[in-house]
């Protein structure tokens, strides 16, 4: 048999038993998506508040230092809510009326040339939009009722997160150490190279996730105020939320703004906030993920947008949101593994080089030679 065709045997069962292995991890954790979901949550939450705990921890006592860190944040996350909520009350009444005001403009809009819609066609569409929900009540309900189920889901997760976030930022380095020390020796070195590897990875990630999406939200946000667009600071935390999804997250985002300042101000306001689309695109794409995120995260655009596409289609949103500090994670434990074999490997031909060097060095010196 033919050598290549035996090599190539080898390589592709190898291949198929990779696969077939990354195939069952990943079924086990779609079963078991919850707790995956809230692992991975408690794992960001570490990576973005174990440094404040360790700078409180110098000055009070390690769990009491965790629990000032944890109180604050969330203290800090529902007043930001707050401020959301009453900012969307205070404009309820006038966004209503600018609403209105805009769809008409719109329908007047799209009643001019080039589009000559017939007129009356948007009022066709909102009386068939009612007649399409007085008809499936009863569906609606039912999935609004499942909405609350699934809504009461999340909340588990978010509060199983929390509890890990807990015990990763109070003593994560001594839980490592421990899950290192049950493996078998062979393993153990290698195990603790990919673990520093990984988390040095993960943690640039979402420190460098958290400072995109910040700058990318205060710059919407200051766009949207001076653009005199309703909502600018619930518009401007939709953006920094739909920033963790890379290369899809702030087009969508900045879509939203878009219809709201198509609706209450105008097409060309409208037709701003587009043009503020790629502008900010082009910052984040060529200014701030090279500045920013380079360090941490290695990967070529390619590989970034195929894996963004490959996780929404797998997962939808959640695997869209994983999958790229996930596949960095693999990339870095790989680059990882190889240093450490190729120091290995330099470190046991540098004594033979060296003893072979010193025997001929000395052969002339022999007796007899």
């Amino acid at each position: 048999m033919p050598l290549a065709l035996r090599t190539a045997a080898a390589y592709a069962w190898r291949t198929l038993v990779v696969g077939a292995v990354v195939y069952a991890v990943f079924s086990v954790l779609g079963r078991f998506h919850e707790v995956a979901v809230a692992v991975f949550l408690g794992l960001v939450v570490t990576a973005l508040l174990r440094p404040a705990a360790d700078l409180l921890a110098r000055v009070m006592p390690r769990p009491l230092a965790v629990a000032v860190t944890l109180l604050g944040s969330i203290v800090l996350v529902l007043g930001v809510l707050s401020l959301v909520g009453e900012a969307v009350a205070g404009e309820r009444a006038g966004l209503e009326r600018q609403f209105r005001e805009g769809l008409a403009r719109i329908e007047r809009w799209l009643e001019e040339p080039p589009f000559r819609l017939n007129p009356g066609a948007l009022s066709d569409l909102q009386v068939r939009i009612g007649q399409y929900l007085s008809s499936h009540r009863s569906t609606l309900v039912s999935t609004a009722l499942s909405g609350v189920g699934r809504l009461v889901e999340v909340m588990t997760v978010f509060a199983l997160a929390l509890f890990c976030s807990v015990f990763f930022i109070h003593s994560g380095d001594r839980q490592w150490d421990w899950l290192c020390e049950q493996l078998p020796a062979t393993a153990r070195e290698r195990t603790e190279i990919a673990g520093r590897a990984a988390w040095r990875t993960f943690t640039g990630y979402t420190h460098g996730i958290v400072v995109v999406a910040t700058t990318n939200s205060v710059l919407v946000g200051l766009a949207l105020f001076v653009l005199g667009v309703p909502l600018a600071f619930p518009l401007a935390l939709l953006e920094f939320f739909a920033a963790f999804v890379p290369l899809i997250g702030s087009p969508i985002a900045l879509g939203v703004a878009a219809v709201v300042a198509l609706a209450s101000k105008g097409p060309i306001v409208a037709v701003v906030v587009i043009a503020l689309i790629v502008v900010i695109g082009q910052i984040e794409g060529h200014l701030l993920h090279p500045i920013v995120m380079s360090w941490a995260v290695r990967l070529h655009p390619v590989v970034v947008a195929l894996s963004v596409i490959g996780g929404a289609i797998a997962a939808g949103v959640l695997g869209a949101v994983v999958i790229v500090p996930l596949v960095s994670v693999v990339w870095s434990v790989h680059q990882a593994l190889q240093r450490a074999r190729r120091s290995t490997q330099e470190a046991k031909a540098t004594p033979t080089r060296s003893a072979t060097g010193m025997r001929r060095r000395r052969g002339p010196d022999r007796p007899g030679v």
